[in-house]
């Protein structure tokens, strides 16, 4: 078996040259790092005589003195052994130290002069045409308020600095030619005999990580590197192994967690959301991305969930509660404790149903049968005891008995009556829910008088008087039998209600996408706090006098179902003592 050299000998002693060789480098920066600290102090220099200089020249810019301005700027110059330079915004140069002002050309392409103006200080290192010699400038501006009134420049000839600067830089490139050499052969040295297996192993590694799994490389290398590498190549079966598990179970509890009906929400021993489904979305009109992570009182807005929730983490076993929310909804929770490998409790688990339409449903199926009963129960009742009565003798009456089968026979039309309504109210359901509504053009005007042939009698044993306000062109897809009986009873009402010789309006409106049909009364009306109710089966807003005019309980109910199975709504107006007017909304269209 052949010994691997350890990887610690390939590497240390080319790293050890390196290291020579940056420390090598380390001082050639020196070097360079002392010119740059060199420049910048003559920079600071010059920037300290221009400031100074300017504030002896302030008083004679405004107004400006050409004469006095070149002076000083001579006197000051010769003093300070710098060229001091007045410099006006356009451009003009008005006073130098060295040089006749008039003679000099216009300065406002000088760098130093345009960074002066721009950023508060101009830098320049070039040639002087003027004086034909390497100057370094610094200019500054005079300014006042937020105008610039003149810029100054100070310049000193650095011909020595530039020969120096110009053997470092030589020195300084060949080291640097011989360091980039030398550290080429040398990093490719060693990145092909130490890297190359490294970056197989990496590329190989990566795919891994990503999912991919990629072939094994072949790789011969150090004892170290083919250690690795053999490690790794066993955690990548192990890997996989556990992925393609993990994604197993993964995607089945996440196709049953998305496809549930009920809001499913993990929650944190800190009250903090760690999971939940679109259906617990829904419910609390949400993001469950967004909401991952916050906590449960930040996404959720109600009190009673968050005590429900607090609950379930106190309590030992599940418990099960209704939740009341956004009024007049009720959620059904189930709350359960969650637990880790090691049976710690780590959260819950709150399942929750929405159970407000089917507590809605209870209550209207206990209404119904008790209201169906107490209407069936009193004709049944009073059915039952005339024919006792007819049994004890008084069919041996005629008149007794002829009065007592009329009786009967009303109360028989009654039940009657309320077993038609109610097949009729199951049948207008069913085609609705089920088969849907055969739709075909009608003219409104000919279903209203189809309804009122139907209700002639009534209204002509009233003597009601009927005004029409229908245009002959308004056409509708409606259902014309049902949107006729629908007619009928809300007709069959206001003629009930009205008084003998009354007026009953009948009011169709177009809109761009509606037609509004309005039936109105002017009988006695409708107190407020009935009209909410007043659609319900059974319900009667004066009980006595419904069942004297022979009404069902049904009707309403009846044109309310018929209104919806066609996409509309119906709604009601009504002020007592003044009349009712019940209004029919249909969409324009509606099949689409």
């Amino acid at each position: 078996m052949v010994v691997k050299r350890r990887l610690f000998w390939q590497i240390f002693l080319p790293y050890l040259l390196i290291t020579l060789i940056a420390l090598v480098a380390l001082a050639w920066y020196a070097s360079s790092a002392i010119r740059y600290f060199y420049i910048e102090h003559v920079t600071a220099d010059l920037e300290a005589r221009a400031h100074l200089f300017e504030e002896q020249i302030k008083e004679h810019i405004q107004p400006l003195d050409v004469k006095v301005l070149d002076l000083m700027a001579k006197k000051a110059g010769g003093h300070s052994s710098t060229r001091l330079t007045v410099i006006l915004p356009t451009g003009r140069v008005v006073g130098d130290s060295d040089k006749d002002p008039a003679a000099m050309d216009n300065h406002a392409d000088r760098p130093e002069f345009l960074g002066a103006l721009k950023e508060n200080r101009g830098v320049s290192l070039r040639h002087s045409i003027t004086l034909n010699k390497n100057f370094m400038y610094v200019a500054v501006p005079l300014k006042k308020g937020s105008g610039t009134l003149a810029v100054v420049r100070a310049s000193i000839p650095i011909s020595a600095i530039d020969s120096a600067l110009h053997v470092i830089r030589i020195k300084v490139l060949l080291a640097s030619l011989i360091m980039v050499l030398f550290s080429a052969v040398l990093s490719l040295l060693v990145s092909r005999r130490i890297t190359r297996p490294v970056e197989k192993i990496r590329k190989w590694a990566e795919s891994v990580a990503a999912g991919n799994f990629l072939p094994k490389p072949f790789v011969r290398s150090s004892g170290e590197i083919e250690g690795l590498y053999k490690s790794l190549s066993r955690m990548a079966n192990d890997l996989r192994s556990r992925i393609k598990q993990i994604s197993r179970q993964r995607n089945e509890i996440q196709a049953v967690f998305s496809s549930m009906i009920e809001g499913v929400i993990a929650i944190d021993m800190e009250t903090r959301i760690l999971n939940m489904n679109q259906a617990a979305a829904e419910i609390f009109g949400c993001d469950p991305t967004a909401a991952r992570g916050k906590g449960i009182q930040e996404v959720v807005r109600n009190t009673a969930f968050y005590k429900f929730v607090e609950e379930t983490l106190l309590a030992e076993d599940a418990i099960e509660k209704d939740i009341p929310i956004d009024g007049e909804g009720l959620l059904n929770g189930h709350g359960a404790l969650l637990r880790g490998e090691n049976g710690q409790q780590i959260g819950a688990l709150v399942v929750l149903n929405n159970v407000t339409r089917l507590r809605k449903l209870e209550n209207i199926r206990r209404d119904f049968v008790s209201n169906v009963s107490h209407e069936i129960r009193t004709p049944i009742t009073a059915i039952k005891g005339f024919v006792e009565t007819l049994r004890d003798g008084a069919v041996k009456n005629p008149q007794d008995a002829e009065r007592f089968l009329k009786i009967i026979e009303k109360h028989v039309d009654r039940l009657e009556a309320i077993i038609e309504d109610l097949l009729n109210l199951s049948k207008i359901e069913q085609t609705s829910d089920k088969e849907g509504l055969l739709l075909v053009e009608s003219r409104m005007r000919d279903v209203i008088q189809n309804a009122l042939q139907v209700c002639h009698v009534a209204i002509a044993d009233r003597k009601i008087k009927i005004e029409i306000s229908c245009a002959d062109a308004i056409v509708i897809k409606i259902d014309p039998t049902l949107l006729e009986q629908a007619l009928v009873n809300l007709l069959d009402n206001a003629v009930k209600y009205s008084d003998d010789g009354g007026v009953i309006d009948i009011t169709v409106t177009e809109g761009m996408d509606f037609v509004i049909i309005a039936v109105r009364d002017h009988g006695c009306g409708i107190s407020r706090e009935h009209l909410p109710r007043l659609f319900e089966r059974f319900y009667r807003v004066d009980k006595a006098r419904s069942r004297q005019l022979g009404g069902t309980g049904l009707g309403l109910a009846i044109v309310k179902h018929i209104v919806q199975a066609h996409g509309g709504r119906i709604s009601v107006e009504s002020t007592p003592g003044a009349g009712s007017t019940f209004s029919i909304h249909l969409p324009g269209d509606p099949s689409e």
